[in-house]
């Protein structure tokens, strides 16, 4: 009987050894993205339905967090991901030309409204807008702003206006490159005057619901997002000199550089990422969705083509060639 016992435990433990190598063999995927954290742990979920035969690992940081753990990795030559999902498009410009990328023809490159690396080395996977919003329940509409000019040109606004940080948010230095294209460095100097706050987007929507902000430039999501889960009464503003539109890209890394290898896996992950059903999830974190024909736009939101139309211009190029100035531009004239 000690025997038969024995032979049992034995085997208990040959299969159970064997089922934890099968869990461990599983390919796998890492992907660097500065989406929402609860955001990513609905895609977690989902991907894991998805795609149960491979074990995808999503990695939280902001744009600028990502960008300097990325260049601490290239020194080292391996990067700690396969996949990248960043809010500024211009980066994946530069890892382009640095070669670090793997090109791929996406089955729906067709279907996108915004551009894409006609190589296959990036895809716009989520648009973020740059906005403006308030608290009508503590001030009129009629009495803000209603452009990005106004908003640091109009000296009734002197102490009362915040906005993110170019130097560590990427969608903010992608809004500070398009408003300097447009209005030049005297936009930085006329902000400054402006006494702007630049500060978390957390921190902004506190000082709009107390009161200590009149209006704030942010992203469209946060505002959404606090409308829904919230029932909040903070309201957005389409700037009437153009919402600056981000189709925030995805990437896959070249084997050679990449944790773990799997491009393969990662071509079939960036098909679903911007197909109908993929961009269904973008959608439910309140961003919209980079197909001709979305699946639907976010909670309290308006049509995406309605946005994109009048958006201001941002020059990819012009982005990464000055990113360095901007930046120091900014800290000098503005967080002096």
């Amino acid at each position: 009987m000690r025997k038969f016992l024995l032979v049992l435990t034995l085997l208990a433990l040959v299969f159970s050894s064997q089922a934890l190598y099968a869990a461990d063999s599983k390919p796998k995927v890492t992907i660097y993205t500065s989406m929402y954290e609860d955001i990513i742990e609905a895609m977690t979920n989902v991907m894991r339905d998805k795609f149960p035969n491979y074990d995808i690992e999503f990695f939280y940081g902001g744009t600028g967090t990502l960008q300097a753990k990325i260049a601490a990795e290239r020194d080292a030559k391996k990067l700690g991901c396969d996949m990248l999902m960043v809010a500024d498009p211009s980066y994946s410009i530069e890892l382009k030309n640095a070669g670090l990328l793997h090109p791929y023809i996406s089955k729906e490159a067709e279907n996108l409204l915004f551009d894409y690396d006609p190589e296959g080395y990036w895809y716009p996977v989520r648009n973020l807008n740059m906005i403006l919003a308030y608290n009508p329940e503590n001030f009129n509409k009629e009495d803000l702003p209603k452009s990005f000019k106004d908003f640091a040109y109009d000296p009734n606004m002197k102490g009362v206006i915040s906005m993110p940080n170019p130097l560590t948010a990427g969608t903010a230095l992608v809004a500070a490159s398009a408003l300097k294209d447009k209005y030049g460095y005297e936009y930085f100097d006329k902000l400054s005057e402006n006494k702007v706050m630049v500060e978390s987007g957390s921190v902004a929507l506190t000082k709009l619901e107390t009161g200590e902000c009149k209006i704030i430039m942010i992203l469209e999501e946060s505002i959404l997002k606090k409308r829904e889960e919230e029932d909040s009464a903070l309201a957005v503003i389409y700037p009437t000199d153009g919402v600056i539109c981000v189709p925030s890209p995805i990437m896959t890394i070249k084997d050679e550089w990449s944790a773990h290898g799997n491009a393969k896996i990662c071509e079939e992950l960036t098909d679903w990422f911007l197909s109908e059903e993929g961009q269904k999830y973008i959608v439910k974190g309140w961003m919209h969705s980079v197909r001709k024909n979305p699946p639907a736009i976010p909670y309290d939101s308006i049509k995406t083509d309605e946005i994109v139309k009048g958006s201001m211009p941002v020059s990819w190029e012009n982005c990464l060639r000055d990113r360095t100035e901007l930046r120091t531009n900014f800290e000098e004239r503005v967080k002096k």
